[in-house]
C-alpha cells in the first residue's frame, strides 16, 4: 500500500484480496456487539479481533487496557492471517478508536504497512459495497513476528518529562468534572487537553493533515517537540497518536493513561 496511516473506501474496495482486513469493533465498556455485530455483516474476507484478549493484557496495576504479552499478540495476530509482508488494513465503528488502538500495537511490534480505514464500518455500508455475515472463513495462520519497540512510549516515570503531553479525553474527564469509569478524576498535572473528537470532521473521518497540524500546533504539540498521548486507559490515546502521525508529529503513547497513573496515590492530581 502507498501514503499514510488511513485507506479510504475507494481504495481499500480496489485492495480487497491482497490485504489482510482485520475487523475491531469495540465500545468502552465491554459488551458482546462487536463479535454480534462482526457475524451480522463484515467486509469480506476480514476477521474480528477481540479488544480484551488480542489488544490488551489484563486489567491491574498497570490500568484498564495494558500493553499485551508480546507472544500473546503475535499469536493473535498470527490466528488471524497477520504476515509481516503483507499489508494490513483495520477497521471499527467507533470512529477509529479501536482500530487506532490496533494500528499503533501491530506498528509498535514492528509492522511496516498497517492502515487504519477511515471511516470504518459505516463508510463501507454507506457505499453499498458487499458484506459478507457469519464467524468468517479460515483465513490461514500468518507468520507475524513481533518485535515491541519500534513506536516509541512512555512510562509513568518518565511521562511528565516530556515537552507536551496530551490528554485524549473529553474537556469534562480533563478537568476533573466528572469521571465515570475510573476512581479518580482529574489529569496528570501539565497536560493539555486534544479530545479526540477533535481529530474529525462531522462525517466521523480524519481531518486533513493541514487542519490537525494546527489543532496540535495550538497545544505546542509540534514536530521537534517531544509529545506524549494518554487517555483512561490507553485506547483512545493511539487516536490522537494516529491523528498526530497524520500531522506529520511523532508521538509516543502512554499505555497505562490515567488508569495506571491513579494506582499510586503518592502521583499528583490536577483539576481545573
Amino acid at each position: 500500500m502507498s501514503g499514510g496511516p488511513l485507506v479510504d473506501v475507494d481504495e481499500l474496495a480496489r485492495l480487497l484480496g491482497s490485504v489482510t482486513v482485520l475487523d475491531v469493533r469495540y465500545r468502552t465498556g465491554g459488551g458482546p456487539w462487536g463479535p454480534e455485530e462482526f457475524a451480522a455483516g463484515h467486509l469480506p474476507g476480514a476477521s474480528y479481533v477481540d479488544m480484551d484478549t488480542a489488544l490488551a493484557g489484563a486489567p491491574g496495576a498497570g490500568g484498564r487496557h495494558p500493553l499485551p504479552r508480546t507472544e500473546v499478540f503475535e499469536a493473535e495476530m498470527r490466528a488471524v492471517g497477520v504476515s509481516g509482508d503483507r499489508p494490513v488494513v483495520v477497521y471499527d465503528d467507533w470512529a477509529g478508536h479501536a482500530a487506532a488502538r490496533c494500528w499503533w500495537l501491530l506498528r509498535y511490534h514492528g509492522h511496516e504497512d498497517v492502515r487504519v480505514f477511515d471511516g470504518g464500518w459505516s463508510a463501507w455500508t454507506a457505499a453499498a459495497l458487499p458484506v459478507e455475515t457469519g464467524t468468517g472463513g479460515s483465513v490461514g495462520t500468518g507468520d507475524f513476528t513481533a518485535a515491541p519497540g519500534a513506536m516509541p512510549v512512555v512510562t509513568a516515570a518518565d511521562v511528565r518529562s516530556v515537552d507536551v503531553l496530551v490528554d485524549a479525553r473529553t474537556a469534562v474527564r480533563y478537568r476533573g468534572e466528572t469521571e465515570p469509569i475510573d476512581p479518580v478524576a482529574g489529569r496528570i498535572p501539565g497536560a493539555v487537553n486534544v479530545p479526540t473528537a477533535l481529530n474529525l470532521t462531522v462525517d466521523g473521518r480524519f481531518r486533513p493533515p493541514g487542519e490537525l497540524r494546527e489543532t496540535y500546533a495550538a497545544v505546542g504539540a509540534t514536530e521537534g517537540a517531544t509529545v506524549a498521548a494518554y487517555c483512561g486507559s490507553g485506547v483512545t490515546a493511539a487516536h490522537d497518536v494516529l491523528a498526530l502521525e497524520i500531522a506529520g508529529v511523532p508521538a509516543a503513547l502512554y499505555p497505562g493513561s490515567w488508569s495506571e497513573w491513579i494506582v499510586d496515590p503518592a502521583r499528583p492530581v490536577e483539576t481545573g
